[in-house]
């Protein structure tokens, strides 16, 4: 590796050129693992951050979060007898049964994949 430096007044300070790097959108679980990253794992963090695989890391893991949460809450409203014929006939109870399946999934999802 190649480091050129310039001069700052009495320093010679690195000329260090960060990689081209495209703007994504982090959804909530993505920001829930940088902040895991950060909190309970800074030298992980850290390295990703030099590497510039961060972003790549957050991104693959909204997508894995997504997509195992909406299989958890399929197999858990087919477990809890949630149909659709429950939401016509009680809505309220519908919505409510779907609330703690998405709230045990949820749970499921942070264990295995934003706290891992």
């Amino acid at each position: 590796m190649n480091i050129t430096y310039h001069w700052e007044g009495d320093y010679l300070i690195p000329d260090l050129v960060v990689g081209e790097q495209v703007k994504h959108s982090v959804g909530h679980y993505g920001r829930m693992r940088r902040r895991f990253l950060q909190e309970h794992r800074p030298i992980q963090f850290s390295i990703m951050v030099l590497n510039g695989t961060l972003c790549d890391h957050l991104l693959e893991t909204e997508n894995a979060a997504r997509l195992r949460l909406e299989t958890i809450i399929l197999h858990l409203a087919k477990q809890a007898g949630v149909t659709e014929q429950l939401k016509a006939d009680e809505p309220m109870d519908w919505v409510q049964r779907m609330n703690v399946c998405k709230a045990q999934a949820e749970e499921i999802v942070f264990q295995e994949i934003i706290y891992a």
